[in-house]
Parts: structure tokens; sequence; C-alpha cells
């Protein structure tokens, strides 16, 4: 109940798409279980999945093909007048309906068996913490949990405060920091500079990042909370030396979805090289355009693609860390991004061609304060991303490992940095999504 409380603060309209999902997938989950004969699972399993991917098409993509196949007639020189409708995306959906077809996927997979409990799979799907913008958690993981009893846990505790303490600092002291002075920028690239172009395209790699990973972090420690474990959804994606290994860090919850429910079901790697690099393909195209329809998410989606195909053809994945394959993938993903945070193909291309237009004089950075708060910021979250990388310590477990007076400290001063420099609040980044 209070989780759908949370979300009919938004709009209570959505409640309705949440709750037809949670009846459909608990029906058909206890369906499929009990059907006679693989074909009717099979049945059922498609019903689930077309329902799903039914509310992402109506809600997410109706406009997006609408334009689409408006603008290939236009190639042809013919022009159609054909009107869109004013869809509003509803937050979350895109996280909730890769949850719930996981859960059918797994039953029919028969690595997992339905719950009859309704509460248990109606509070799986829409758990609060979670529910807006990920993790994408799995029912093996969750449904356990809610159905188990919950003791009081001073180590969860700890944990939990403290990776919401460095969520928060994270987002409101780090990411909006950046978004103030770089928004600006790639709203309207065409008046600015190339040295004010670079420094939005490297400081939108930390923005999304800490974004993010704020959001996660803050999911994650209010679920410890609560006496519930989600998995890491980040573990430092920028210490990574190849673009493999930087989806094996970055936004972990979803790059493992798109493995397990749709790389490998289109063949993995079993069905030859040239197949390999296909479902590669496929299913980073894929996964970009599940974070937006819009051209842009395509490319970003099609990009990564071919560079993992690239890395798997000519071994380019090192087995241990290397600082300047680190920099040289972190300045490739910072240049990719430049078409997720792009308003469209055109103003993408656009900043592209900035960056090589070599007027390089004083970047544009507003005004002086904000700046400096940013970049201030920005260290003290860096150096501790730094600190867990050489330690190879988890945040997630982070908060336990401290002494009683130092937890109190490092909280305190983490605290202490949001009050001072919050200044405005933005919608974290996925909410879009």
């Amino acid at each position: 109940m209070a989780s759908y409380v949370f979300y009919g603060w938004w709009d209570w309209r959505f409640l309705s798409l949440i709750a037809f999902s949670t009846i459909v997938d608990y029906l058909l989950g206890i369906s499929i279980a009990n059907a006679t004969n693989r074909i009717r699972a099979k049945r059922y399993l498609l019903a689930s999945i077309f329902t799903n991917l039914g509310l992402l098409a109506i809600f997410k993509y109706f406009n997006f093909f609408i334009d689409s196949w408006v603008d290939l007639w236009r190639l042809f020189g013919y022009e159609m007048n054909v009107s869109t409708l004013n869809i509003i995306l509803p937050v979350g959906i895109s996280f909730y309906t890769f949850q719930t077809m996981s859960y059918s996927i797994d039953i029919y997979r028969k690595e997992l068996k339905p719950t009859k409990n309704f509460i248990a799979f109606a509070t799986f799907v829409s758990f609060f913490p979670q529910l807006v913008a990920g993790p994408i958690e799995r029912a093996s993981n969750l449904i356990p949990q809610l159905l188990s009893k919950r003791t009081w846990n001073h180590e969860r505790l700890k944990n939990g405060l403290f990776q919401i303490a460095v969520g928060f600092f994270r987002k409101v002291v780090v990411a909006d920091s950046i978004g103030s002075i770089i928004d600006g920028i790639y709203n309207v690239p065409e008046i600015n500079n190339s040295s004010s172009i670079l420094m939005a395209v490297l400081l939108y790699s930390f923005q999304i990042y800490f974004d993010f990973s704020g959001y996660s972090d803050i999911a994650i420690g209010t679920a410890r909370l609560l006496g519930f474990d989600f998995k890491a959804n980040f573990k430092l994606p920028y210490f990574s030396s190849s673009i493999t290994e930087f989806w094996r860090r970055w936004h972990i919850s979803l790059s493992t979805w798109l493995r397990d429910y749709l790389y490998i079901p289109l063949g993995g790697n079993r069905k030859g090289v040239l197949m390999q690099y296909r479902n590669l393909f496929l299913t980073m195209l894929l996964g970009g355009l599940w974070h937006g329809s819009s051209w842009n998410f395509v490319f970003w989606g099609t990009i990564h693609g071919v560079l993992l195909g690239l890395e798997k053809r000519f071994a380019l994945i090192p087995k241990n860390y290397n600082f300047l394959r680190n920099m040289a993938i972190f300045l490739l993903v910072s240049f990719i991004w430049i078409f997720f945070r792009s308003l469209s193909l055109s103003d993408a291309v656009l900043i592209i061609g900035k960056l090589f237009d070599a007027d390089y004089g004083a970047p544009f950075i507003g005004d002086f304060l904000p700046f400096l708060t940013m970049v201030y910021g920005l260290f003290l979250a860096m150096v501790f991303d730094a600190y867990l990388f050489s330690t190879d310590t988890s945040l997630e477990d982070f908060g336990n490992k401290l002494g009683s007076a130092t937890f109190v400290v490092l909280v305190s001063f983490i605290v202490i940095n949001i009050l001072l420099f919050y200044s405005s609040a933005s919608n974290f980044i996925y909410f879009q999504f």
C-alpha cells in the first residue's frame, strides 16, 4: 500500500497500469507453472511478454514510431499528415515491465516457482525504493525476502544510512551542480566554442554517473533500512579498461537483464562468431531504444554494440587494470554520451563538429561560485571512488567497516556538505526512462 501511495503521489491515474501489469503477470505466472505442456506454457509466456511490451509500445514508443514512419516517407518526397497523441510517459514503466517480464520468463525456464502470495508479488512489482528508476530486481532475489521474517540488523542499518548519504551527495552536490553548468551548453551548442563543448562533454560523463548511481545508492540504502538487500547496480564503471568491462560495471541490473533475457536467447556466443557479433549488436541497439524513444538512443546503443563486437574480434579486453587504457575508454565513453545527452541527432553532429573546430578559447563556466562548488564536489566524489577502487571495497558494505565515531563523523560531514551546497532540486536523469 505504501508503494502505491508513493507512486500515486506523482499521478494516481497510472496506478491502474501497475495494477494491471501486476494482476496479469501474477495470473500468467501461475498458469505457466500449471500448464500441462510446453506449448501451452509458451502461449502464456508470450501473453505476458506481449502485454508488457504492448504497454511500452503505447505509452513510450507510439509517437516515436509514428514520427519515424512519417520521416521515412518524407525521404521519398511524400508528406503525410498524421496525428500523434499527447501521451504522458508513466514514470518507471520501463523498469517494472522488465521486472515482471523476467518473472514470467524465469517460471517458464523452470528457474523459479510462482508465488501464490499476491501481496508479496504486488510488492515485488511496486516496491517504492526502486519503482521509478531501478535497479531492476529479479523475483528470485526479492520475493523470498518479502516472504521471510525480517529482524533488526545493526550492520544493515549502518550500511544503508551511509549509502543513502553518499547517494544524496552524489546527486545534490555533484550531479546537480554539473547540470547547472553544462545544461545551457548542451541546449544551445551552436553559440558555444570548442572549449565549452569539450568541458560539457567530459562533465556530462560525471553528471549522468553520479546522478544515476546516486539514485541507486538511495534506493539500495533505503531498502537496507527496511530489511531488504538489492543487488549492486554500479561498480565504479569509469575505472574500466574496455567497453566490455564498462558494461559489467554500469547499470548492472539492466546489462545483466539484457544478457540473460535477450543476448543469450538470441544465441549468445553459441552459434559462431558472426552470430555472436549480430547478437551483441542487436542487444545493445535494443538496449539503447529501451532508454528512450529517440534515434539518439538508438545510435548510442548501436555504437556500443559495434565496439563490443570489435573488442571480441580483436581480443581487446585486458585481464588486468591498465591506466592508459582506462583513460582511453573514459574518453571514448564520454564521446559516445554525446548522442545520449544531445536534444537531437543534428545537435549531436553539431557538437562533434564543434570539438574539431579548434575554437579553443576560454570555456563558458557561468557564475564562479557554482563552478567552484561543482569542482569541490566532483573532487571529493572522485577521490572517494578512487579509494573504493584501490582498496577493492564495495560501497554497499562500507558503512559497517567504520567504527562508530568514524561513521558519525563521515556521515555528518556528508550531510553538512549537502546542506551547504544544495541549491535547487532537479529530477533524476533516469526518471525520463
